[in-house]
């Protein structure tokens, strides 16, 4: 037993009981149908990883709501996590990652014993093939385990980034190894200065030696007698040297221009920038992040757990599962204030949604909206405004 056994039961197999697989699904790009994770190490550089981070750590303040009625046994499975190992957070912090990291990321079904979906788990495989399943396309996860499991193509939530050659799946970030070498490059510059600051290295003129014998014994005693003394001391060169000079070692470093012009790049491939980075940013510039980053991940994500569970028929009366965020918790203490007092004053904001901007939990009696009492329909003064003149002109 174990964890894939435990998540997904049956599905730790072949495609299907006594339906073997005839071979390897067809995609109209002609690539073969067998895939491996990235083995690119992206993620083991600081600022890619500082990168990814921000954008899962947003991605996972995102809330499920599932509309309808189509799947009742899944909207109250899910209502708190998607699944018994993971919180709603943590599924979407992961999930966000794993497509950052390698532009495909899977969403796997969690079955009850009556095949109904009742959960989703993210999966990070590291090899995934395509199989014809008697004219049905099946999906066969391999794991860094050697753990297998095998599904409907149909059932699976594939997420996709840069999703350019492959009919299903997103390209690689090969395109980012030319910023990562020069980070890398910056790196080894900064560790061999530290290593160097520490040496001190001479170089000198001998005479008197007519014999290369003679100068590799001088050459022997002079490194005896400094360096392998076990008191230390101070190195005293006789007569015999000419021409002392300490040697200074160049190491290569990026200079601040150049690396200001790395760190853009990374910037721009993630969609952050360091406010983001550095938790500073609100308002208008988180706004803008959220509507660039996590609005697009949020639509895909929704569009595509909703195809996992309803069918056309269901989704075509309304029910769907959806992520949102609320925006207006980002905004500065000033501009918060703003639009709860202009909101609730005309009665367009509840008072439980004006607390949940304040980040303050709900109060009983706050679900009903509140509206000064100078406001007044249009309507109702006219209508007031005809029966006044009315009953005067009957008097």
């Amino acid at each position: 037993m174990g964890l894939l056994q435990d998540l997904f039961g049956r599905l730790v197999k072949q495609p299907a009981k006594n339906r073997p697989a005839a071979g390897y699904y067809r995609l109209l790009s002609g690539y073969t149908p067998t895939f491996s994770g990235w083995t690119g190490n992206i993620y083991e550089s600081e600022l890619v990883r500082a990168a990814i981070n921000a954008r899962a750590t947003h991605a996972s303040k995102l809330a499920v709501t599932v509309q309808g009625s189509a799947q009742p046994v899944l909207a109250t499975a899910i209502k708190k996590a998607p699944s018994d190992l993971q919180t709603w957070s943590q599924f979407l912090y992961r999930l966000s990652t794993i497509l950052d990291v390698r532009n495909t990321a899977f969403i796997a079904p969690i079955l009850d014993e009556e095949d109904r979906t009742v959960g989703f788990y993210p999966l990070a495989p590291a090899q995934w093939d395509l199989l014809d399943v008697e004219g049905e396309p099946w999906l066969r996860f391999r794991f860094e385990s050697a753990d297998a499991m095998a599904i409907e193509l149909s059932r699976v939530g594939i997420m996709t980034k840069f999703q350019y050659d492959h009919d299903l799946f997103g390209e690689s970030n090969e395109a980012l190894n030319p910023t990562l070498d020069l980070i890398q490059i910056q790196r080894k510059g900064i560790s061999e200065a530290a290593k160097n600051s520490a040496r001190f290295q001479f170089y000198g003129r001998i005479n008197n030696f007519a014999k290369d014998a003679d100068l590799e014994k001088e050459r022997q005693r002079f490194d005896r007698e400094t360096f392998q003394s076990e008191g230390g001391g101070m190195l005293l060169f006789p007569r015999s040297y000419e021409d002392i000079h300490q040697i200074t070692q160049q190491t290569y470093s990026v200079d601040a221009n150049l690396m200001a012009q790395i760190y853009k790049r990374i910037y721009e491939y993630f969609g952050v920038n360091e406010d983001i980075l550095q938790n500073k940013a609100i308002g208008d510039a988180w706004s803008a992040f959220y509507e660039g980053a996590i609005e697009p991940f949020a639509i895909q994500l929704s569009e595509v757990l909703t195809r996992m569970v309803f069918t056309e028929r269901e989704q075509g009366t309304g029910n769907q599962i959806f992520f949102t965020s609320n925006r207006l918790q980002y905004m500065s203490n000033a501009d918060k204030l703003a639009v709860s007092s202009e909101m609730a004053d005309r009665g367009l904001m509840t008072i439980n949604e004006i607390r949940e901007i304040w980040q303050l939990p709900p109060i009983e009696g706050g679900d009903t909206a509140i509206i000064r009492g100078e406001y007044y329909s249009t309507d109702d003064k006219l209508g007031g405004a005809q029966s006044d003149d009315a009953e005067s002109a009957a008097q």
